[in-house]
C-alpha cells in the first residue's frame, strides 16, 4: 500500500483500500482451522500464503508444505526458526496466523512480535491471564498489529446489529443474552477422536474446554455489539455427557457496566444445534435478535412498532459503512468464510497501513485486537474462579 493510494480514503463510507500487493502471510499449526482461515484470507484477495511451520516433524512440515503450495525452504518445523528466518528474508511475511492448540499460543506470538512481524491469533489469546496481559504490553510497546479470531463479530449484521445499539436504536440497554449451543460432542466416545483430544487436555486446553472455545465467543459478541464491557459473573462448569477430564457446558448469569443483567449459556451437547451462537439485546425502546444459523437476517424491534427483518445487502436499512463487508448481492448468501474474510481484510488494512507509517480512523476498523483477547482470558480465568467457588459472583479484572 502506498501512502499516495491510502490518502485518497477520505469517505469512510467507500471499500476498504486495497494494497498495491499482496500482503505474504505466514501460517503456524497446520490444522482445520488453519485452513479455514487460509481460504479466507484468499477471499479478500489481500493475502498470499508464502510461508509455514505446519509441523515440528520434517516429512510432515514438508509434505503439508507442499499441499499448501510453499517452496521447501520457506517450509519450517519450530515457530522460533520461522520468526528468525522470516525477519530477514528480503521477501519476508508481512504477518503470521497463529492456529495452534491453545498452549502455544503465547510463545509463538512472543517470537514473532520480537522479530517485529504482525500477528493475527486464534482465540483464546492464552491459557493465562499473565501471558495474556504479556501479549498486549508488547504489542503496545512494539506498535505491531495483533488481531485475534473472534471472527463472529465480523458478520455484517453483526455489525448492524453494533450500529443500531451504538444510534439508540434500541433504547438505553437493560438487558443481554446470548448462548452457543452445538451438538457435537453427543456421541459418547467423541472424546477419542484425533481433532477432539488436545481440547480436553488441561495441558493443551488450559482449564476449560467448553468456555475457552465457544463461550468465549459469545461473551466477546455481547460486549462487542452491547458496546459494554462484561464486569462480573457467575458460573457452573458441567460435564453432561460421558465423562471428560474438562467441562462441555458452562451456564453463567453476567452483568455489564451500568449493572446492565445478562445470561450466557454454551453447550456441545445439544442435538439438533450446530452453529447455536444467539444473541438478544433488549433496551428501553426495543431489542435486536441475531442467529448464526441464520446469520443473513438481523431483527430490529420497535416497541410498538412492527418488527423489521434487515437482511444482508446493499441499502434496505443497512448501514452504509456495514455495505463494505458485504461481497453478494441481497439473496445470495454469505457465510462463516466470509466474516473470516471480513477479519483478513481489516487486519490487512491495518498492516498495510502501519507499513506505511499512515494513522488510521479510529473508527475506521472493528477487528478483534489484542485487549479483546486479553478480555477473553480474564473472562475464561473468572469463569473457572466462580464455577471453583460454588458459582459465586466473581468480578473480572
Amino acid at each position: 500500500m502506498t501512502k499516495e493510494f491510502f490518502s485518497q480514503v477520505t469517505n469512510l463510507e467507500q471499500a476498504f483500500p486495497k494494497p498495491d500487493r499482496r500482503l505474504r502471510l505466514g501460517v503456524v499449526g497446520g490444522g482445520r482451522i488453519s485452513q479455514t482461515q487460509a481460504m479466507a484470507a484468499r477471499q479478500s484477495d489481500r493475502w498470499e500464503v508464502v510461508a509455514g511451520a505446519l509441523s515440528s516433524n520434517k516429512d510432515k512440515a514438508k509434505a503439508l508444505g507442499a499441499e499448501w503450495y510453499l517452496d521447501d525452504e520457506r517450509c519450517y518445523t519450530s515457530f522460533e526458526d520461522m520468526a528468525q528466518q522470516e525477519a530477514q528474508h528480503p521477501q519476508g511475511v508481512d504477518a503470521v496466523m497463529i492456529t495452534t492448540p491453545n498452549h502455544v499460543h503465547f510463545d509463538a506470538a512472543k517470537a514473532f512480535i520480537e522479530n517485529g512481524i504482525d500477528v493475527l491469533c486464534d482465540k483464546p489469546l492464552t491459557n493465562e491471564v499473565d501471558e495474556a496481559v504479556a501479549l498486549a504490553d508488547l504489542t503496545r510497546q512494539s506498535g505491531l498489529i495483533f488481531g485475534v479470531g473472534y471472527a463472529m463479530s465480523c458478520f455484517a449484521m453483526i455489525r448492524q446489529a453494533k450500529e443500531i445499539v451504538a444510534n439508540g436504536g434500541i433504547g438505553k440497554v437493560n438487558q443481554i443474552h446470548v448462548e452457543f449451543m452445538q451438538d457435537w460432542m453427543t456421541p459418547e466416545d467423541i472424546g477419542e477422536a484425533e481433532h477432539v483430544k488436545w481440547r480436553l487436555d488441561p495441558k493443551k486446553s488450559g482449564a476449560t474446554s467448553c468456555t475457552g472455545d465457544i463461550a468465549t465467543h459469545a461473551a466477546h459478541l455481547a460486549t462487542f455489539v452491547s458496546g459494554l464491557p462484561m464486569t462480573h459473573l457467575r458460573a457452573e462448569m458441567h460435564v453432561c455427557g460421558s465423562p471428560k477430564p474438562l467441562e462441555d457446558t458452562v451456564f453463567m448469569n453476567t452483568r455489564f457496566a451500568n449493572s446492565v443483567p445478562g445470561t450466557l449459556m454454551a453447550t456441545r451437547l445439544a442435538p439438533g444445534n450446530r452453529g447455536g451462537l444467539r444473541l438478544r439485546i433488549f433496551g428501553s425502546e426495543g431489542g435486536i435478535e441475531w442467529d448464526l444459523e441464520h446469520s443473513e437476517y438481523l431483527k430490529h424491534a420497535r416497541f410498538g412498532e412492527p418488527d423489521r427483518i434487515l437482511s444482508r445487502g446493499h441499502g434496505h436499512g443497512v448501514a452504509s459503512n456495514v455495505e463494505r463487508l458485504v461481497r453478494t448481492g441481497r439473496g445470495f448468501p454469505e457465510g462463516l468464510i466470509e466474516a473470516w474474510a471480513n477479519l483478513y481484510t481489516e487486519f490487512a488494512t491495518a498492516v498495510a497501513a502501519r507499513r506505511d507509517g499512515l494513522t488510521l480512523p479510529n473508527d475506521y476498523l472493528a477487528y478483534p485486537d489484542v485487549e479483546d483477547g486479553a478480555e477473553g482470558v480474564k473472562f475464561i480465568h473468572a469463569t473457572v474462579q466462580s464455577n471453583a467457588a460454588g458459582g459465586n459472583w466473581v468480578e473480572i479484572l
